[in-house]
């Protein structure tokens, strides 16, 4: 992997913000010609940089407004358990990230859904016949004072 110049940075940074900003006025943004540009972004994708581009939906809008941090803790921590669970998670649309921690839990599943009842029956629908879970604590969103998807990328 090349290591990332300022320019490099200041493409990642403004493609954060808008996605769709066209070529044209990120070249005359950073003051180079349209090709290196373009050029620099296809290596950022090639090298994994850039993972993907996406449209973020309003959760509200879409009548999905109840967000709920569900901290989970296994019985059992061997690689097939833990594989079992992964893969029986990421199955799961209703959950939108699922990370693995250190301390009193093991994972942390961020959950979009409707409402209340929604939770009730993805709990104990869905979440309680993931194989392995033995303890369960969630925590529901009251008001959402910070989002971002851009990283505060600084010249490495």
């Amino acid at each position: 992997m090349v290591q990332l110049d300022p320019t490099d940075i200041e493409i990642l940074r403004a493609l954060q913000k808008d996605a769709k900003v066209n070529t044209k006025e990120l070249a005359e943004k950073l003051h180079i010609s349209k090709t290196p540009v373009y050029e620099r972004i296809k290596r950022l994708e090639n090298e994994g940089y850039i993972k993907g581009y996406v449209a973020l939906v309003d959760n509200k809008k879409v009548n999905l407004p109840l967000t709920v941090f569900c901290n989970v803790s296994l019985a059992v921590h061997d690689d097939e358990h833990i594989q079992r669970f992964m893969t029986e998670i990421k199955a799961i649309d209703e959950i939108m990230e699922c990370y693995s921690t250190g301390g009193v839990y093991d994972f942390l599943l961020k959950v979009v859904l409707k409402d209340l009842d929604a939770y009730n029956r993805f709990a104990f629908e869905k979440l309680t016949k993931v194989h392995g879970i033995v303890k369960m604590q969630s925590s529901f969103v009251l008001s959402e004072i910070k989002y971002t998807t851009a990283l505060d990328i600084n010249p490495l």
